[in-house]
C-alpha cells in the first residue's frame, strides 16, 4: 500500500471528553443533553461547508449566536476535539519517519480543521484533506475518490482508517482498503 489516510476524531484524537461537552452547553446556557441532540443533528451540515459557525451555533442553539459567543464556542469545540491518542501519534509518528506516505481525512468544519492543523502532530502529516474545504463529507464516495486523486494514487492503493463502520464502508465502496479502528495495538499489527 503506498498510502495510510487516518481520519482524525475518535483515531488520532480522543473522544470528546464530558465534561468539555457540558462545559460548552453550559457556557451557552443550554441543558446539556438538548446541546448534544443539536451538536449532533447540525454537525454534517457543518463539517460540508453548508453552515457558517454563527449559523451552526444558532441551530444547535435554537436561538440566535452573535460572533463573539460563536467563536469562542469553536474555540472550546476546537480543544475539546485536540486530546492525542497516544498510541496512534505514536504509530502515525513511526509511518512518517519510516518515510511512508500518510495523509488525513476528517469530517471538520473550517475552523475546527484551522485548530487541528495547528496541533504539532497533526501538522507533521504532509497532506490534510477536510470536509469543509472540500464540501464534501464521508461517507460519501466522493470524497475518498477527490482524496485518491489530489494524492495521485489509485484507490486500490490506500489504506483508510477511521472508527466508525459506515465511513469504512464509503472507503471500500470506492476501492480503499478500509481499516475500522479499535485501537493502536490493532493498527499496529494490521500494518505489520
Amino acid at each position: 500500500m503506498k498510502w495510510i489516510i487516518f481520519d482524525y476524531g475518535n483515531v488520532l484524537s480522543l473522544a470528546q471528553p464530558e465534561a468539555e461537552v457540558d462545559a460548552m452547553a453550559a457556557a451557552a446556557g443550554a441543558d446539556p443533553a438538548a446541546f448534544r441532540l443539536g451538536y449532533w443533528k447540525h454537525r454534517l451540515d457543518f463539517d460540508r461547508g453548508v453552515l457558517t459557525a454563527p449559523a451552526y451555533w444558532s441551530a444547535v442553539l435554537g436561538r440566535d449566536v452573535p460572533g463573539e459567543e460563536s467563536a469562542r464556542l469553536v474555540a472550546m469545540d476546537v480543544a475539546s476535539w485536540s486530546h492525542p491518542d497516544a498510541g496512534a501519534v505514536a504509530l502515525l509518528g513511526e509511518l512518517l519517519a519510516a518515510g511512508r506516505g500518510v495523509a488525513l481525512l476528517s469530517n471538520a468544519p473550517a475552523e475546527t480543521a484551522d485548530g487541528i492543523d495547528r496541533l504539532p502532530w497533526i501538522a507533521a502529516i504532509p497532506h490534510r484533506f477536510y470536509s469543509a474545504r472540500m464540501g464534501l463529507v464521508k461517507p460519501g464516495r466522493e470524497i475518498y475518490d477527490e482524496v485518491a486523486r489530489a494524492l495521485g494514487t489509485d484507490p486500490a492503493e490506500a489504506v483508510f482508517v477511521d472508527d466508525r463502520p459506515d465511513n469504512v464502508a464509503g472507503a471500500e465502496a470506492a476501492g480503499m482498503t478500509g481499516v475500522l479502528y479499535t485501537g493502536a495495538a490493532g493498527l499496529r499489527e494490521l500494518l505489520a
